[in-house]
C-alpha cells in the first residue's frame, strides 16, 4: 500500500504533460498517443521528466484551452499560436518514446469510434470488448467507475486488480472493498474556493520552505470555481436590486475576489466565473457539463468532485458527480487519485406520471423522505423505468441535486434521449451531441427506452408510482420532515404543541394565539407563530427548473388578477441560477407580475438557502424578537436547518417556487389551503388556493414557447466576460501570494507551520476532555455555520478589535479564507444544544476544570493553553449537511483530537481524517447515555504507536479517568486514509511526496 501511495505522489508531482494531454484540448494528437493512455504517458512523462524541454511542456499547461463544447474559455488568439508551436515540441518528445513506451494493460480494447460520414470521433477503451457477462448487469454508475479504472491502468496507480474488483461489483460491493477514482474535473464555488486557493497558496510556502518548487502544487485537471455564494438580499423589492446587491457584494469581498483572480492567473489549469454569472450548480448543469470528454482522440465519461455537496446536481445530466470535503478536492486537483469504497447502489424505479398541479418540487420531497427511510448514506442511488419518460431533464436534476438531503453519494439518471434533447436545447452542437450518443451507446452507456432493457443487478430495491405523489413542503428544520400540504395546518399546531425538536416549539397553549402589532413603515402590521417573513424563490435545486419557475409566475399573475397582493412586510426575494432563467421570465410576460408581488431578482447566486437573507427590516425584528414569536420562512431551496435561513426565522419550510408565492400571498403557514381563502379579492370574494394554481397544461404551454435554446447560447457566450467591477480588479501574477497580516478575509493559514520533512506518526489521546456532548443530527450547519456573525461572538469580538466596524462583518462564508474568524466561528451557531449545558441553547460549553461557562472558542483555547487534549461525543449522522472543509478545519485548530459518534456523514468523516482528527464509532446499540457518559470525563484513547499496526475499521479501547472502558470502531476506512492520519493529514501528505521528487 505504502509503495502504491508513494507512486501516486510522484505521478501527482509530473510538472510536464499530463495537464496538457489527459484535459487539455485544441493540439492536434501527438504521434504514438492514441496508441497510449493517459497515465503510461504519465509514467514516461515521470521517467523522461529531466529532458531538456520539460519546461517548454510545463509551460504548455496554461497555454491549451479546455474542450468546452466548442467555446475558447480564455480566448486570446495568443493562447492558440502557443500551443500550435508547442505542437512539434511534443510530437519530438512522442517520438523519442514511441519505441520503449511501456504497453497499456487494456491496450486490446482501446477501439476506434467512427463518424456516421467517414473519418472518426477518436479511440475510446471499450467495455463490450472486455466479453465479461458480469459487465452487462452492472449499473450505469458503476460502469463510469469501471471505465475510469480501466482507461487509467497503469498497474501502479490503478492496478488490474481494481478493475477485477469493479466489474465483479455484484460480490465485491457488499465487503467494503477500496478502490481508486482519477475524476475527469473538480469543481468550487467561491465559499469552499476561497479556502481551497487559499491552501494551495500557503502550500507553495510550504514547498519553497522545504527546499523545493512552489509550481510543483498546481492543478493537474480542469478546477472550474464559480463566484455565486457572496450575494445577499441587502435590497429585495426594488427593480435596482440586483445593482444594489452586486454594489454592496464587491464592497464588501473585493479582497476575496481580487485573491481569486490572482489565483486563476497564478494556477495553471483554473477557471474562475465572476459574480453574478449564475449558481455553480446550474451553470455546472446547463454549460461547465462535457458528459463525454473528446481529449486528443481520447474518449471518456465526464465526472466531477465538487466541493460543494450538491454537486450532486450534474447526476441528472447522466455525469457521476458528488460532493467531496475541500482537502479531498485539493488531493484530487494535485493528481492524487480519490481513494473510495466501492458502493452498493440502490436501484428506484419510476413509473406512472405526475398529477396535475403536482410539481418536480413535491416529488424531490416524496423521494428524499422514501430514500432517507430507507437508508442510502455512502451508496449510489440509480433512478430507472417507465416512469422516467414522463420526467424532464430539470426535474431529474432537481431529484438529483438532494441527494445530500437523503444522504447519497449520487442520486444518478443515466443519459437517454431527454438528456440528448436537453444537451441541444442548452445549446451544445450537434457534431457535440451527436459525438455524445455515438459514445456512450458504443460502450453500453446509454439507456434507450424504445429498446428490450437488459436486466440490471442492483443491491436493493424501491419503486414510486408518480401518480401517489401528492403537493407537499418540508420542515420546520429539516429537509426530508415532509408534509403533504393538505396536512400542513394540522402538523404546524402539532409542532406549536410538541416538546423542543425538530417537529417541535413546545409554545404554551395560552400563548399559541397571541398577536404582536407594529408599524412598518407608516402602516399597521402584526405578526402571529407561523407569520411569513421571508419568501424566497433560491437555490439551484428549483431555479434550473423552467417548470416550476413558470409557474410561480403564473400563480404571480393569477393572484394580480383577482386583486391579491403579498404584505410588504413580508422579505420577498428571487435569486435565478442563471441569466436564462431571466430571459424566459421575460418572454413569458411573467415577471412583472412576479415584480408586482414583490419577488423582483435580487442578484444570481446562492442568496437565502445558504443564510444570506440579509438583514430583516427593524420593526419586523423587533416585532418577532421583543414577542417571541415563530416566525416562518418559506422557500424554494434545499436546506432548512435551524439557524440558517435567518436566526429569527425559527421555523423554515422548502417548497417549490409557485407555493413559496402563495404561501407569501397568505402570510401565514398557518392555513389549510384546501378549506381556507388566501385572502380577500378585488371583488370582495374570497380568493382561494385552487383559483391562482396553474394546470400542468397552463405550464407546459408557457414552458414550450418560452424557454428556447437561443437564451442558453446568448447567455453564456458572455459568461467568462464577467462584469465591470471584476474586469476592474487589478491583481499581480506572481508564483507566491503576499499575504497581508492585517487583511480580515485572507489569512495564512498556520497548517504547515514548522512542518518536517519526516512524516509525525499517529498519535492516541491521553486523559483529554470532552469539549462538546451533542446529540443526534448535528450538522456542517452546527458545526461551522455560513451566515451572519454574531454580534457578541468571539468572531465579532475578533473583527471589531481587527478595526471592522460591524456593519461590515459580512458573514461566516466570506471570510473562509481567514482561519482566525473561521476558528473563532467553529461551534458559534445560535441553536447549538450541548448536553453540557442541561438545556440551555447556544454556541457555548462548560470548561470542565473550572465549571466555567464559556463561548467554545474561549473553552478551546484554555484547554490548549494548558496542553489539554479535547474530544468532541455525539450522536447519530454526525457532520451531516453541506460538505464544509472548516467543519474539520475548525476543530482541528481548537484543538479536538477525536470525535466519537454513533455514526458519521461520509463527506465529513472523510474531511476529520484530513485533518488529522480520530473519528471513532461507538458499538452498535451504544452511544454516550447506554454507556452512562456524562461528558464530565477525562478520555484516553490507544491507538498503536506505528501506522503499521493500525488497520482500517479496528476496534480500539477507551477508557475515562472514572473507571469506565468500552470499545470503539476507528473509522479510517481505506488504507490511504490511514496513510493520511499519518501525515497529519491529506494536504501535509501531498507536500511531502511531492518534496521527495
Amino acid at each position: 500500500m505504502y509503495y502504491k501511495a508513494r507512486f501516486a505522489s510522484r505521478i501527482a508531482s509530473t510538472t510536464s504533460v499530463p495537464l496538457s494531454f489527459s484535459m487539455c484540448s485544441r493540439v492536434s494528437s501527438p504521434i504514438g498517443l492514441q496508441s497510449s493512455s493517459a497515465s503510461s504517458v504519465s509514467f514516461w512523462n515521470q521517467k523522461y521528466r529531466s529532458l531538456s524541454f520539460s519546461s517548454s511542456l510545463r509551460s504548455l499547461r496554461c497555454s491549451v484551452p479546455r474542450w468546452s463544447h466548442g467555446v475558447d474559455w480564455k480566448s486570446p488568439g495568443s493562447l492558440r499560436a502557443q500551443a500550435r508551436m508547442a505542437v512539434p515540441v511534443l510530437e519530438k518528445f512522442h517520438r523519442s518514446i514511441a519505441t520503449s513506451a511501456p504497453e497499456h494493460p487494456f491496450k486490446e480494447v482501446l477501439t476506434s469510434l467512427p463518424k456516421p460520414a467517414g473519418g472518426e470521433f477518436g479511440k475510446f477503451y471499450s467495455l463490450p470488448a472486455l466479453n465479461d457477462p458480469r459487465i452487462d448487469r452492472l449499473p450505469y454508475s458503476i460502469r463510469i467507475l469501471l471505465e475510469s479504472a480501466i482507461r487509467n491502468c497503469d498497474n501502479f496507480q490503478v492496478k488490474k486488480s481494481d478493475v477485477e474488483k469493479i466489474i465483479d461489483w455484484e460480490n465485491t460491493s457488499p465487503n467494503q472493498v477500496e478502490i481508486p477514482f482519477k475524476p475527469a474535473r473538480v469543481l468550487l464555488q467561491d465559499f469552499t474556493g476561497v479556502p481551497a486557493v487559499v491552501d494551495l497558496a500557503s502550500m507553495r510556502d510550504a514547498m519553497k520552505n522545504l527546499g523545493s518548487d512552489p509550481k510543483k502544487i498546481n492543478p493537474l485537471v480542469p478546477v472550474d470555481l464559480v463566484v455565486d455564494h457572496s450575494v445577499q438580499v441587502d435590497v429585495a423589492r426594488s427593480e435596482n436590486a440586483v445593482q444594489a446587491n452586486m454594489e454592496h457584494e464587491f464592497r464588501r469581498n473585493r479582497e476575496r475576489f481580487a485573491f481569486l483572480k490572482w489565483g486563476s492567473i497564478a494556477f495553471d489549469n483554473m477557471l474562475v466565473v465572476p459574480p453574478g454569472s449564475g449558481i455553480v450548480h446550474q451553470v455546472n448543469l446547463e454549460y461547465l457539463g462535457r458528459v463525454v470528454f473528446n481529449n486528443d482522440g481520447i474518449l471518456y465519461p465526464d465526472s466531477v468532485v465538487g466541493t460543494d455537496s450538491h454537486t450532486t446536481m450534474i447526476d441528472g445530466l447522466g455525469v457521476a458527480g458528488w460532493g467531496v470535503g475541500g482537502i479531498e478536492a485539493e488531493a484530487a486537483m494535485l493528481g492524487q487519485p480519490m481513494s473510495m469504497v466501492l458502493p452498493g447502489v440502490v436501484g428506484f424505479k419510476l413509473s406512472g406520471k405526475l398529477h396535475d398541479g403536482v410539481t418536480a418540487t413535491d416529488l424531490v420531497l416524496t423521494v428524499t423522505q422514501m430514500l432517507r427511510k430507507h437508508g442510502v448514506v455512502g451508496k449510489f442511488v440509480e433512478f430507472y423505468g417507465e416512469g422516467m419518460a414522463e420526467l424532464s431533464l430539470a426535474d431529474r436534476a432537481t431529484i438529483a441535486n438532494m441527494s445530500p438531503e437523503y444522504g447519497a453519494t449520487m442520486g444518478f439518471f443515466p443519459v437517454d434521449h431527454v438528456t440528448l434533447q436537453y444537451l441541444k436545447l442548452t445549446g451544445r452542437s450537434d457534431e457535440t451531441v451527436s459525438m455524445i450518443e455515438a459514445y456512450l451507446r458504443a460502450n453500453k452507456m446509454f439507456v434507450d427506452y424504445n429498446e428490450p432493457q437488459q436486466e440490471t443487478a442492483y443491491t436493493s430495491y424501491l419503486q414510486l408510482d408518480l401518480a401517489d405523489v401528492e403537493p407537499c413542503v418540508s420542515g420546520p428544520k429539516r429537509p426530508h420532515d415532509r408534509v403533504p400540504l393538505k396536512e400542513m395546518k394540522a402538523d404546524w399546531h402539532a409542532c406549536l404543541d410538541n416538546n423542543v425538536g425538530f417537529k417541535g416549539f413546545a409554545v404554551p397553549k395560552e400563548e399559541q394565539n397571541k398577536i404582536s402589532k407594529f408599524t412598518f413603515h407608516g402602516l399597521p402590521a402584526e405578526l402571529k407563530h407561523g407569520s411569513v417573513v421571508i419568501a424566497a424563490i433560491t437555490s439551484c435545486t428549483n431555479t434550473s427548473n423552467p417548470s416550476v419557475m413558470l409557474a410561480a409566475g403564473l400563480v404571480a399573475k393569477k393572484a394580480c388578477e383577482l386583486g391579491l397582493e403579498v404584505k410588504p412586510w413580508i422579505k420577498t426575494s428571487l435569486a435565478p441560477g442563471s441569466g436564462v432563467v431571466t430571459k424566459y421570465l421575460l418572454q413569458s410576460g411573467l415577471q412583472k407580475y412576479l415584480n408586482k408581488q414583490g419577488f423582483h431578482i435580487v442578484g444570481y447566486g446562492c442568496t437565502t438557502c445558504i443564510g444570506n437573507s440579509g438583514e430583516l427590516d427593524e420593526s419586523v425584528a423587533s416585532a418577532i424578537s421583543e414577542n417571541d414569536i415563530i416566525a416562518a420562512a418559506v422557500l424554494s431551496g434545499n436546506r432548512n436547518f435551524e439557524g440558517r435561513v435567518h436566526p429569527l426565522t425559527r421555523a423554515n419550510y422548502l417548497a417549490s417556487p409557485p407555493l413559496v408565492v402563495a404561501y407569501a400571498l397568505a402570510g401565514t403557514v398557518d392555513i389549510d389551503f384546501e378549506k381556507e381563502p388566501i385572502g380577500t379579492g378585488k371583488d370582495g370574494k374570497s380568493v382561494y388556493f385552487k383559483d391562482i394554481w396553474p394546470s400542468n397544461e397552463e405550464v407546459a404551454q408557457v414552458v414550450q414557447s418560452s424557454v428556447l435554446p437561443e437564451m442558453f447560447k446568448s447567455t453564456y457566450e458572455a459568461i467568462t466576460k464577467g462584469n465591470p467591477m471584476w474586469n476592474q480588479l487589478s491583481v499581480p501574477a506572481s508564483t507566491l501570494y503576499s499575504w497581508d497580516p492585517n487583511s480580515t478575509y485572507i489569512h495564512e493559514p498556520p497548517y504547515f507551520k514548522n512542518m518536517t520533512v519526516e512524516p509525525p506518526g499517529p498519535h492516541g489521546v491521553k486523559d483529554a476532555y470532552c469539549l462538546l456532548n451533542f446529540g443526534d443530527s448535528i450538522t456542517t450547519d452546527h458545526i461551522s455555520p455560513a451566515g451572519s456573525i454574531h454580534k457578541d461572538s468571539p468572531a465579532a469580538k475578533y473583527l471589531v478589535e481587527s478595526g471592522v466596524d460591524r456593519k461590515d462583518f459580512n458573514s461566516y462564508g466570506s471570510r473562509r479564507g481567514n482561519d482566525e474568524v473561521m476558528t473563532r466561528g467553529t461551534f458559534a451557531n445560535i441553536r447549538l444544544v450541548n448536553k453540557l449545558l442541561k438545556g440551555e441553547v447556544g454556541p457555548k460549553t462548560v470548561h470542565i476544570p473550572t465549571g466555567d461557562k464559556l463561548h467554545v472558542y474561549d473553552a478551546a483555547m484554555r484547554y490548549k493553553s494548558a496542553g489539554q487534549d479535547t474530544i468532541v461525543l455525539a450522536g447519530a449522522e454526525y457532520g451531516s449537511g453541506s460538505s464544509r472543509d472548516w467543519a474539520a478545519k475548525g476543530p482541528m485548530l481548537l484543538g479536538v483530537k477525536a470525535v466519537i459518534a454513533k455514526s458519521f456523514e461520509r463527506i465529513h468523516r472523510s474531511n476529520l481524517v484530513g485533518m488529522g482528527i480520530i473519528p471513532l464509532s461507538f458499538k452498535p446499540g451504544e452511544d454516550a447515555e447506554t454507556l452512562g457518559l456524562t461528558g464530565h470525563e477525562r478520555y484516553t484513547i490507544d491507538l498503536p504507536s506505528k501506522i503499521s499496526e493500525i488497520r482500517p475499521g479496528q476496534d480500539v479501547t477507551v477508557t475515562t479517568d472514572t473507571g469506565k472502558s468500552f470499545t470503539c470502531t476507528v473509522r479510517f476506512d481505506t488504507e490511504v486514509e490511514l496513510e493520511y492520519f499519518n501525515h497529519g493529514g491529506i494536504l501535509p501528505y501531498v507536500i511531502r511526496n511531492l518534496n521527495k521528487e
